[in-house]
């Protein structure tokens, strides 16, 4: 079963710059979650929340140090995930696009 949060919303302190560091950035993260749904399921709501809480919680200075910290904190909260498909976007960070960071996390191998 697979599991799709699309354009989660939210603000979080992420970056390595000085000005990146003072006020929080929009991010959108999107992420797949496979898992073997038989007689229990993963609460969507929670990941969601969840998700929120972690980057609220951190401050990153890359979006990458971001998408491991949130791959490894899932797997913990959530042990029915098998794989993790994430994406992290920062909409703003430069003036004439949009950067994203995104990874594939099998946990099963």
């Amino acid at each position: 079963m697979t599991i799709h949060i699309e354009n989660l919303k939210f603000q979080t302190i992420i970056g390595i710059l000085d000005f990146e560091r003072v006020s929080p950035q929009d991010v959108i993260i999107n992420l797949e979650i496979e898992y073997n749904y038989i007689d229990t399921f993963i609460n969507y709501a929670e990941v969601s929340q969840e998700i929120k809480n972690i980057m609220k919680e951190s401050k990153f200075l890359l979006i990458e140090e971001a998408l491991l910290t949130l791959s490894s904190k899932l797997k913990i909260k959530f042990p029915l995930i098998d794989s993790l498909n994430l994406k992290i976007t920062k909409p703003s960070i430069l003036p004439d696009c949009v950067v994203s960071v995104s990874d594939f996390y099998n946990f099963n191998s």
